[in-house]
C-alpha cells in the first residue's frame, strides 16, 4: 500500500477514520512528543506483531522520527502478511514542520 503524507494523516485523524496507528520510536522520543499512536519501539516490533494478528487486512499507519525506522517496520510487517501498511513520509519531523 502507498505511504501516507502528514497532510493525509491529519485529514484521517480529523475525520476520526478508523485505522491502526503505531509509533516505532523509543520511549524517550514518545514522551517528548507523540501523535497518540501505540508505542512499539522498532526493536520490539517482532515480538509484538501477535497483538495485531487480527488486523492483517486493516489499514495500519506507522511513524517514527523521520520515516526511516517506520519504513523498516513497514517492510517487516509486510513480510509477515500485513497487507495495508503505510509509512508516514517524513515522520514526526515533517509533522512538526508542517503543523507547528
Amino acid at each position: 500500500m502507498e505511504d501516507i503524507t502528514v497532510q493525509e494523516l491529519k485529514q484521517k485523524m480529523d475525520a476520526k477514520e478508523s485505522f491502526v496507528f503505531i509509533d516505532v520510536r523509543e520511549d524517550y522520543e514518545y514522551e517528548e512528543f507523540n501523535l497518540g499512536a501505540d508505542l512499539i519501539p522498532l526493536g520490539t516490533l517482532m515480538e509484538n506483531l501477535e497483538k495485531y494478528s487480527d488486523k492483517k487486512d486493516e489499514e495500519i499507519v506507522i511513524h517514527c522520527r523521520s520515516g526511516k525506522r517506520s519504513g523498516m517496520a513497514k517492510q517487516m510487517m509486510a513480510q509477515h502478511g500485513f497487507t495495508k501498511v503505510r509509512n508516514l513520509l517524513g515522520g514526526v519531523l515533517e509533522w512538526n514542520s508542517t503543523f507547528s
